[in-house]
């Protein structure tokens, strides 16, 4: 299977997609100004080995297709793994499993890592208890008009 019927596939049939309620953190990343953003949420649980490791992540992406399926995959990988390990991970780890990037898609890779990166520093993290915005209240521009979705 090529990069781009893999890429078709995770379009098709994304894992973990939408707003996690209770999330432990949330990071996003990209710029309303460029149009390309990505959040993510993070749930965490206790192993069997008393390590704090990732129960369950989900993401919203304001992006390209390539990077909601970079996500898809990304929310999968990181798993059951340690907040060091994920930390660990680059965009092409995270993006692996899709196969080579085209060169003008690598930064849908390093959207995701920065939303993931910025979730596990505590950066954009809410408090314990509290919702995070939706990615749809970060592109709300200041003054009177509201964007709503249907």
């Amino acid at each position: 299977m090529t990069t781009d019927e893999k890429i078709d596939e995770a379009i098709r049939n994304p894992q973990n997609l939408g707003e996690m309620t209770g999330a432990d953190a949330v990071g996003t990343a990209g710029s309303g100004d460029c149009g390309d953003m990505l959040r993510m949420w993070i749930k965490f649980r206790e192993d069997e080995k008393g390590r704090r490791v990732i129960d369950k992540a989900s993401f919203q992406s304001f992006g390209c297709q390539t990077a909601i399926a970079v996500a898809s995959m990304a929310t999968e990988m990181i798993k059951g793994k340690t907040p060091q390990e994920a930390l660990s991970m680059s965009g092409g780890d995270l993006s692996a499993p899709l196969g080579p990037l085209p060169p003008m898609k690598i930064h849908c890779a390093q959207l995701v890592e920065g939303a993931l990166k910025n979730a596990l520093t505590g950066e954009a993290t809410p408090a314990p208890g509290a919702s995070a915005p939706t990615l749809a209240d970060s592109l709300q521009p200041k003054g009177a008009v509201k964007i709503t979705f249907r």
